[in-house]
């Protein structure tokens, strides 16, 4: 799906290379809760922070470690790539400088990684 935020993409193989590395990185998901019973990474990999959450709340939805940091790596991640996008470009918008969107979200990511991990 085209990127129409024009926000800055990171592949979702370049994503589990960071995970397999232990990068000092931020997986931020913000697809809602209930999507994650149907696609997921391994607990521990990600933060959920929902868009409904961040509409809502604004940067005070972000975990502290986010907040406290614009300088901090994260990656955001939805089910197709199109709410990442959104999010991407807003982070940086906010002053965030090293956000990126995994391309295809969760699903290219079950797709080009790991079929485990499910698809919806």
């Amino acid at each position: 799906m085209p990127n129409p935020y024009n926000a800055p993409e990171i592949s979702p193989k370049e994503v589990a290379e960071k995970l397999d590395r232990g990068d000092n990185f931020i997986l931020l998901d913000v697809r809602e809760p209930h999507e994650l019973a149907h696609a997921s990474l391994p607990q521990g990999t990600f933060q959920l922070v929902p868009l409904s959450e961040l509409a809502a709340r604004l940067t005070d939805a972000l975990p502290q470690e986010v907040q406290a940091d614009r300088d901090r790596e994260i990656v955001v991640m939805c089910h197709h790539g199109l709410r990442s996008a959104q999010v991407t470009a807003w982070l940086r918008q906010q002053g965030w400088t090293r956000v990126f969107s995994m391309a295809g979200g969760i699903d290219a990511y079950a797709q080009e990684v790991d079929p485990s991990v499910g698809t919806y």
